[in-house]
């Protein structure tokens, strides 16, 4: 078989940053599997250059070439395939997919479009409404001032509390649970400090439930829900996620839900999927309220691959190795 060079592409200038090495230690360890691959492991660093394991600087030409800053000549090797493992920008806004796309260069992940849709808060939840999936109440506001703070105010006099969402982060950064309508401006603008639009959705004392759905071979799957199960009165924070002493529980596998109900979580995951053009894997978050209601809550398009994501556990528990399922994506991109 052919060696493949594939470039696995992390880091990056978001506040996932650190996040996303441990994910592409993942994915490295996963890839060393297989004698046919062989990596190129390029981070993003917090200013933007592009640098080796030796710290040498590289970049990625239109060619495909990526060349190696040496001492002496400069390294060059042409790229088969990419590995955007890049938690927030550049990666799941669209933008590195942009880049590939360009240079048509075969990558992991979802395409850049279906990636600046779903990593926008707003816009994703409007294209659940179009795709008639359920999910939690909410306004969202393109500035802070006396008019839209007291909108924001109305609805938390509605709604009893709100949460407050940067549209434009992952992994909970920039979300803040108001219960004291007093923390509201200080919270909003809080919010605005990482985004350019903001998100306030009603409060709904739920179960956090995920799915991976990812396309296998040619399929598109959606797994078994499973769980996020935090402490009382508090929700799954970006620290909570990622703490090596985090408090919150996980199962891979859910319990106490009824047939119907992962069914239904399923049907609306591949749906989702499917609506929003998504490719290769994406974690896609529900609410499961006390009333039985099922709620998208969002759409991961390149969730966290570390020890303690959900993720890889996900697609084992459903009867796939990982190192085989990057596997397959990769042969089928290259050959498609």
């Amino acid at each position: 078989m052919d060696i493949l060079n594939i470039l696995l592409l992390c880091g990056g200038e978001s506040a996932e940053h650190e996040v996303s090495l441990r994910s592409a230690d993942f994915i490295a360890q996963q890839l060393s599997q297989h004698e046919h691959i062989r990596l190129h492991r390029i981070t993003i660093s917090k200013t933007g250059q592009w640098l080796n394991d030796q710290q040498q600087l590289c970049q990625l030409d239109m060619q495909k070439c990526l060349t190696v800053n040496t001492d002496a000549d400069p390294i060059r090797h042409v790229m088969d395939f990419a590995i955007p493992c890049i938690h927030g920008y550049p990666g799941e806004t669209g933008t590195i997919q942009s880049f590939f796309e360009m240079i048509k260069l075969p990558y992991m992940g979802c395409g850049p479009e279906a990636n600046t849709l779903c990593f926008n808060k707003i816009s994703s939840k409007m294209w659940f409404d179009a795709l008639g999936i359920p999910n939690t109440p909410s306004l969202f506001i393109t500035e802070l001032n006396d008019a839209t703070l007291a909108q924001v105010q109305q609805a938390f006099d509605n709604w009893g509390s709100v949460f407050i969402k940067a549209a434009s982060q992952g992994s909970s950064v920039g979300c803040y649970l108001v219960r004291d309508r007093a923390d509201i401006g200080a919270k909003l603008t809080d919010a605005f400090s990482y985004s350019d639009y903001v998100l306030v959705e009603k409060t709904v004392q739920a179960r956090e439930l995920e799915i991976a759905a990812y396309e296998y071979q040619g399929e598109v799957i959606a797994t078994v829900p499973s769980e996020i199960i935090c402490p009382d009165n508090t929700f799954y924070t970006y620290e909570e996620k990622y703490a090596a002493d985090s408090h919150s529980l996980t199962q891979v596998e859910a319990q106490n839900l009824s047939p119907e109900q992962i069914a239904q979580m399923q049907a609306y995951a591949v749906a989702a999927f499917k609506g929003l053009k998504l490719q290769h894997l994406s974690r896609i978050d529900f609410f499961l309220t006390e009333q039985g209601e099922i709620l998208l809550n969002e759409i991961n398009t390149f969730p966290g691959m570390t020890k303690t994501s959900m993720f890889p556990q996900m697609l084992a528990n459903h009867g796939h190795q990982f190192s085989d399922y990057l596997n397959d994506v990769i042969e089928r991109s290259i050959s498609s």
